[in-house]
């Protein structure tokens, strides 16, 4: 095993572990946070929330607060963008938008909402 790949595999390791030490409440109420790609000549990272961030009204505070104290915390670190899937992407299985009772969705169709038991 090479000393580049020992090193980038320790940086990977302490970016996780940030996330994690730092932000114990994404796990704690059902969200996720997972490095979606690292770019080690760049020190860009990509960072994904899942789960219940995905919609969450507080999730665009916690990637300010990612984005900012990341890279202070890791020098190698120059960027980190942040994402939740709600603005299109799928990576995290929680990139569709909400519908509500009566909404036309993208299909055509009409979003009537669940029908009544009786």
């Amino acid at each position: 095993m090479s000393t580049e790949t020992q090193d980038g595999d320790d940086l990977e390791d302490r970016v996780s572990n940030f996330l994690r030490r730092n932000f114990p409440q994404i796990q704690m109420h059902g969200g996720s946070a997972a490095i979606q790609d690292l770019d080690r000549e760049s020190g860009e990272v990509t960072i994904a929330l899942g789960g219940a961030c995905s919609g969450c009204g507080i999730s665009p505070m916690t990637i300010q607060a990612i984005k900012s104290r990341m890279v202070k915390e890791i020098p190698e670190i120059e960027k980190v963008n942040a994402h939740t899937g709600m603005d299109g992407g799928d990576d995290m299985g929680g990139g569709m938008e909400p519908s509500f009772p009566g909404e036309t969705v993208d299909d055509g169709e009409s979003d009537e909402g669940p029908e009544a038991p009786f």
